[in-house]
Protein backbone atom coordinates (compact mmCIF):
# COMPACT_ATOMS: atom_id res chain seq x y z
CA UNK A 1 0.00 0.00 0.00
CA UNK A 2 2.29 2.76 0.80
CA UNK A 3 4.41 1.69 -2.62
CA UNK A 4 1.46 2.81 -4.22
CA UNK A 5 1.13 5.65 -2.20
CA UNK A 6 4.68 6.68 -3.15
CA UNK A 7 4.37 5.66 -7.05
CA UNK A 8 0.82 7.94 -7.26
CA UNK A 9 2.79 10.74 -5.90
CA UNK A 10 5.46 10.12 -8.26
CA UNK A 11 3.37 9.83 -11.19
CA UNK A 12 1.15 12.92 -10.00
CA UNK A 13 4.31 14.90 -9.75
CA UNK A 14 5.42 13.65 -13.40
CA UNK A 15 2.26 14.67 -15.08
CA UNK A 16 1.96 18.26 -13.23
CA UNK A 17 6.02 18.65 -14.19
CA UNK A 18 5.03 17.57 -18.16
CA UNK A 19 1.80 19.56 -18.50
CA UNK A 20 3.72 22.73 -16.82
CA UNK A 21 6.80 22.29 -19.49
CA UNK A 22 4.39 21.55 -22.51
CA UNK A 23 2.76 24.98 -21.66
CA UNK A 24 5.24 27.15 -21.36
CA UNK A 25 7.05 25.73 -24.42
CA UNK A 26 4.67 28.11 -26.96
CA UNK A 27 7.75 29.34 -28.50
CA UNK A 28 4.63 31.08 -30.81
CA UNK A 29 3.62 33.34 -28.14
CA UNK A 30 4.55 36.74 -28.32
CA UNK A 31 4.30 39.22 -25.14
CA UNK A 32 4.26 43.12 -24.47
CA UNK A 33 5.67 44.21 -21.32
CA UNK A 34 4.70 46.85 -18.75
CA UNK A 35 6.29 48.32 -15.84
CA UNK A 36 4.81 50.25 -12.94
CA UNK A 37 6.75 52.05 -10.47
CA UNK A 38 5.87 53.26 -6.96
CA UNK A 39 7.68 55.32 -4.83
CA UNK A 40 6.56 56.23 -1.45
CA UNK A 41 8.30 59.03 1.21
CA UNK A 42 9.35 57.89 4.09
CA UNK A 43 10.25 61.78 4.90
CA UNK A 44 9.15 62.91 8.20
CA UNK A 45 6.79 65.70 8.03
CA UNK A 46 4.77 64.48 4.74
CA UNK A 47 6.99 67.00 2.81
CA UNK A 48 8.09 63.96 0.59
CA UNK A 49 6.53 63.47 -2.45
CA UNK A 50 4.96 59.78 -3.01
CA UNK A 51 3.63 58.70 -6.79
CA UNK A 52 2.75 55.77 -8.46
CA UNK A 53 4.35 56.65 -12.22
CA UNK A 54 3.53 54.73 -15.36
CA UNK A 55 4.97 54.91 -18.81
CA UNK A 56 2.64 57.07 -21.50
CA UNK A 57 4.47 56.50 -24.66
CA UNK A 58 6.66 53.84 -26.34
CA UNK A 59 10.29 54.28 -26.78
CA UNK A 60 12.87 51.93 -28.79
CA UNK A 61 15.55 51.34 -26.59
CA UNK A 62 18.05 51.05 -29.64
CA UNK A 63 18.29 54.56 -30.00
CA UNK A 64 19.80 54.80 -26.75
CA UNK A 65 22.08 52.44 -27.03
CA UNK A 66 26.21 52.62 -27.45
CA UNK A 67 27.38 49.47 -29.29
CA UNK A 68 30.89 48.26 -28.59
CA UNK A 69 33.41 46.13 -29.97
CA UNK A 70 37.00 45.37 -30.79
CA UNK A 71 36.58 47.60 -33.75
CA UNK A 72 35.98 50.26 -31.58
CA UNK A 73 32.23 51.93 -30.28
CA UNK A 74 29.32 53.45 -32.33
CA UNK A 75 28.14 56.10 -30.06
CA UNK A 76 24.59 56.92 -29.87
CA UNK A 77 23.65 60.74 -30.72
CA UNK A 78 21.27 60.85 -28.16
CA UNK A 79 22.22 62.59 -24.83
CA UNK A 80 20.37 62.23 -21.43
CA UNK A 81 17.87 64.54 -22.16
CA UNK A 82 16.61 62.89 -25.31
CA UNK A 83 15.99 59.84 -22.53
CA UNK A 84 13.43 61.36 -20.75
CA UNK A 85 9.68 60.64 -21.67
CA UNK A 86 7.11 63.66 -21.07
CA UNK A 87 3.91 61.17 -21.45
CA UNK A 88 3.62 59.28 -18.04
CA UNK A 89 0.67 59.03 -15.81
CA UNK A 90 1.42 60.49 -11.71
CA UNK A 91 -1.39 58.85 -9.52
CA UNK A 92 -1.02 60.88 -6.06
CA UNK A 93 -0.04 58.62 -2.80
CA UNK A 94 0.58 59.25 0.94
CA UNK A 95 3.35 59.88 2.56
CA UNK A 96 4.47 56.88 5.16
CA UNK A 97 5.11 59.46 7.57
CA UNK A 98 2.83 62.32 9.39
CA UNK A 99 4.38 64.81 11.36
CA UNK A 100 3.24 62.30 14.66
CA UNK A 101 5.49 59.69 12.95
CA UNK A 102 4.85 56.56 10.96
CA UNK A 103 0.30 57.02 9.69
CA UNK A 104 -0.90 53.61 9.09
CA UNK A 105 -4.01 55.28 7.60
CA UNK A 106 -1.43 56.13 4.91
CA UNK A 107 -0.05 52.86 4.29
CA UNK A 108 -3.81 51.38 4.00
CA UNK A 109 -4.30 54.04 1.89
CA UNK A 110 -1.38 53.31 -0.64
CA UNK A 111 -2.43 49.48 -0.60
CA UNK A 112 -6.11 50.38 -1.40
CA UNK A 113 -4.67 52.27 -4.35
CA UNK A 114 -2.11 49.81 -5.29
CA UNK A 115 -5.13 47.13 -5.34
CA UNK A 116 -6.80 48.90 -7.54
CA UNK A 117 -4.08 49.59 -9.86
CA UNK A 118 -3.36 45.59 -9.71
CA UNK A 119 -7.02 44.80 -10.11
CA UNK A 120 -7.30 47.34 -13.13
CA UNK A 121 -3.77 45.66 -15.07
CA UNK A 122 -5.55 42.58 -14.56
CA UNK A 123 -8.62 42.79 -16.11
CA UNK A 124 -6.85 44.09 -18.94
CA UNK A 125 -5.79 41.08 -19.75
CA UNK A 126 -1.80 41.74 -17.61
CA UNK A 127 -0.64 39.84 -15.75
CA UNK A 128 1.47 40.78 -12.83
CA UNK A 129 4.85 38.40 -13.28
CA UNK A 130 7.45 40.02 -10.75
CA UNK A 131 7.67 42.40 -8.16
CA UNK A 132 10.83 43.95 -6.94
CA UNK A 133 11.45 46.46 -4.04
CA UNK A 134 13.78 48.47 -2.29
CA UNK A 135 14.20 51.25 -0.27
CA UNK A 136 16.95 54.27 0.12
CA UNK A 137 16.26 55.07 4.19
CA UNK A 138 17.14 57.15 6.82
CA UNK A 139 21.37 57.63 6.82
CA UNK A 140 21.04 59.43 10.41
CA UNK A 141 20.71 62.29 12.24
CA UNK A 142 21.09 64.75 9.73
CA UNK A 143 19.01 62.77 6.90
CA UNK A 144 15.37 62.90 6.85
CA UNK A 145 15.11 61.44 3.47
CA UNK A 146 13.90 58.28 2.16
CA UNK A 147 11.88 56.70 -0.47
CA UNK A 148 10.36 52.88 -0.64
CA UNK A 149 10.39 52.43 -4.39
CA UNK A 150 8.38 49.21 -5.90
CA UNK A 151 8.70 47.71 -9.54
CA UNK A 152 5.70 45.44 -10.92
CA UNK A 153 6.07 44.07 -13.68
CA UNK A 154 3.43 42.53 -16.15
CA UNK A 155 3.12 40.78 -19.32
CA UNK A 156 -0.13 40.19 -21.65
CA UNK A 157 0.03 38.11 -24.70
CA UNK A 158 -0.16 39.69 -28.06
CA UNK A 159 -3.11 38.11 -30.16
Amino acid sequence: MKNFIILSILLMNSFSFLNAQSSNSSSSSVFEFKIVTSVESIVPGGIGRSRIIENGSEVDYTQFTTVRSKEGKDKTSKNRGDVKIDDLNETTLVNFYSMAGINFQNIASNDAIITSLLNTYSKEGWELIHVASGVESDAGKEDGNGIFITRYYFKKQIK
